[in-house]
């Protein structure tokens, strides 16, 4: 198990009985909130984050709210400016679904705290093309999906670690 994947463990990984996001039931959660509250751990895997970015990339983007501290952190570290996208706009103010400024035609990275079923992941990447950006790939803090893959949707998709990173047999 190599340290990150040693860090996260120990901060993040509960055991227990939890319904997932999917609705799934699991004996096993990764609370994002216990890794990206740790500015210590937040700054390693930032820099692992930044490890990912393709040259020629100009912005990061981060799903609400749960990838903000890491698309922060990361912006921080790389000093690409990033957006947040939001799941939907808000009813007041400017009633964004993306905040921040963001160009049509540019290269985005897209953060992600933990994908399970990559859903939030994907209709934020979505919106993104939308606008008239290109999503060279997503990359997530953890993939806890049961078969992990190098895409989620059309997208080219990575992760820093997966649940066997953990020492968690998903089978199980």
């Amino acid at each position: 198990m190599d340290d990150l994947a040693a860090r996260v463990r120990e901060a993040a990984l509960l055991e227990g009985e939890f319904v997932l996001s999917s609705g799934k039931k699991s004996r096993f959660y990764v609370d994002k909130y216990l890794f990206s509250t740790d500015p210590e751990l937040l700054g390693e895997i930032a820099r692992r984050l930044v490890g990912r970015i393709p040259p020629g990339v100009r912005r990061l983007a981060g799903v609400e709210l749960g990838a903000v501290p890491l698309v922060v952190a990361a912006s921080l570290q790389s000093g690409l400016p990033y957006v947040i996208v939001r799941r939907s706009g808000k009813e007041y103010g400017t009633g964004r679904e993306v905040e921040g400024r963001l160009r049509e035609g540019e290269d985005v990275v897209l953060l992600e705290d933990v994908v399970t079923t990559g859903a939030q992941a994907l209709a934020a990447a979505e919106k993104l093309s939308a606008l008239g950006c290109q999503v060279e790939k997503i990359v997530a803090v953890l993939d806890r999906r049961e078969r992990p893959a190098a895409t989620l949707g059309r997208f080219r998709f990575e992760s820093l670690l997966k649940m066997s990173d953990l020492g968690v047999d998903m089978a199980v």
